[in-house]
């Protein structure tokens, strides 16, 4: 079974541990923590730019390639391998962050008029 098959069905845990295992078979190793902020400063703005073509009021260039899945990948990848440098568990932390904003939020966002007014959902 290959990386690939892996990352079909995967929880963050395992996302953590496959990125660690192609990095030291493929990469050799990781990237310094300095330059993989910059790398994920990076693709931030590649998948900026994808969602200003597609949603925003910017045409797009005939050599723009608007992948915005592909973008989200390269951000999470790169976002993976900070944790596991910086020895963060992503599964751990975002039970943690899900708690901390529920308990924060529960009602919070109810009587937001800029919510309930126009629907932003793009997934129509």
């Amino acid at each position: 079974m290959d990386a690939t098959d892996k990352a079909k069905e995967t929880t963050l845990d395992e996302l953590q541990q496959l990125v660690d295992e192609w990095i030291h078979t493929y990469g050799v190793r990781y990237f310094d923590p300095l330059t993989n902020m910059a790398i994920l400063t990076e693709e931030t703005g590649e998948v900026a730019r994808v969602m200003a073509r597609l949603y925003g009021e910017q045409s797009a260039k005939a050599s723009d390639h608007l992948d915005l899945a592909d973008e989200l990948a390269d951000l999470l990848w790169v976002l993976t391998c900070i944790a596991n440098q910086c020895g963060v568990n992503l599964q751990e932390s975002l039970e943690k962050n899900l708690q901390k904003k529920t308990k924060r939020d529960a009602t919070r966002h109810l009587n937001n008029s800029k919510l309930t007014a126009r629907p932003l959902d793009t997934t129509e």
